[in-house]
């Protein structure tokens, strides 16, 4: 998973680390480390650096069960979570698919922020109520402080924080749009970007460089926003087509009663190269599929007796799509089961031809191009 790796399981939840976040952890416990020993000089040599390790692992935690929040909220919704994975500026919960209703996204956004905001009071609490002091009461200070930072930040309202997502739902609930919420959220987190960006770097060009994480972060919500619009644009383009709309011309489907020899003649010989055909009875409805490889097995003497429906295949309902169902299911259809075509029925039932992942990609261009014409 680009680079990072699997640690085991949480909840079920797979858990993954990305090499960036051993450079923060050591970055954390080096600043917290080098605070505790001015701070505490009696502490002596190697405790301050133990402490500082543990409350950056602490922290890491936070992190974590912010993120579950997410998840669990997702789960209760019967939203797979694919995983949780912590990196450079944070963690990310992985879903299978986006929440059915605003009101669900909104629980899933809000969650993490939530679980952030009481582990705040909990740190309070804690440090006021128990009976400790010194590097101990510190720690539980600087936990407190980092959920409460951690809830306010993510509560920014621009994609990709948990606040983009929060905003993302109020503009879906109004529109009726959940991409029209995506897009308008990440526009908005793009313009927080640029100002993050803005703030961490003019202090640079007078040699301040303490606005550089601050830059750095811009630069991240910039990416990630940027990216979230993009994907927005493209899934509300494929919503408002069709299956039907993708369907290749000439798509390869043959009758199951056609010789061997009348098939190749037919559809093979001077044809486009394809790998199988779809094979269908005398009302159009699909049969299976017949592989060109399979026709090897028979020898060419043989083909004038033998019928296609003798060498083909069945082929699975699920790996089929109905004609009216939105370009969008079928391209997620082709995803999931990692597919390059799919079978189009028809209102009646019968095969209206293939939809191919490349006669998607054309009829994007092809709109794309009649909308902005030269």
């Amino acid at each position: 998973m680009n680079g990072t790796f699997r640690v085991g399981n949480l909840f079920g939840i797979p858990f993954y680390i990305n090499p960036s976040w051993f450079w923060i952890l050591g970055l954390v416990t080096l600043s917290y480390a080098g605070r505790l020993g001015l701070q505490f000089p009696e502490l002596g040599d190697a405790l301050p650096w133990l402490l500082g390790f543990l409350a950056a692992l602490l922290l890491f935690a936070s992190v974590l069960a912010h993120e579950l929040g997410h998840s669990f909220a997702a789960m209760q919704q019967g939203i797979e979570v694919k995983s949780i994975t912590l990196f450079l500026f944070g963690g990310l919960a992985s879903l299978d698919r986006e929440s059915k209703t605003p009101a669900q996204a909104f629980w899933v956004a809000i969650a993490g922020p939530a679980v952030s905001l009481a582990l705040f009071l909990l740190f309070v609490f804690l440090g006021n109520s128990l009976p400790v002091s010194g590097p101990v009461a510190a720690i539980f200070s600087l936990l407190a402080s980092i959920n409460l930072v951690l809830a306010l930040f993510n509560l920014i309202p621009g994609l990709p924080l948990d606040g983009g997502n929060i905003l993302k739902a109020i503009v879906w609930k109004i529109t009726g749009n959940p991409y029209k919420g995506v897009v308008f959220a990440s526009r908005v987190g793009q313009a927080i970007g640029w100002l993050a960006i803005a703030f961490g770097a003019i202090p640079i060009l007078y040699g301040i460089y303490s606005g550089l994480w601050t830059a750095l972060i811009g630069w991240f919500l910039l990416q990630n926003a940027g990216r979230s619009a993009q994907s927005a644009t493209l899934q509300q383009k494929l919503s408002d087509l069709t299956a039907q709309d993708a369907v290749t011309p000439d798509s390869p489907i043959v009758p199951a009663s056609l010789s061997l020899r009348e098939f190749a003649n037919t559809f093979i010989i001077g044809r486009r190269e394809w790998r199988k055909f779809l094979v269908t009875d005398e009302n159009g409805q699909l049969l299976g599929e017949i592989e060109i490889d399979r026709m090897k097995e028979v020898p060419t003497s043989e083909w004038p007796q033998t019928r296609v429906e003798e060498l083909m295949k069945p082929v699975e309902l699920t790996n089929t799509v109905k004609f009216d169902r939105s370009l969008l299911e079928a391209v997620n259809l082709l995803e999931e089961k990692k597919l390059l075509e799919l079978p189009v029925i028809g209102e009646n039932g019968a095969i209206v031809g293939i939809l191919e992942k490349a006669a998607v990609i054309r009829l994007l261009q092809q709109n794309d191009t009649q909308a902005n014409p030269a």
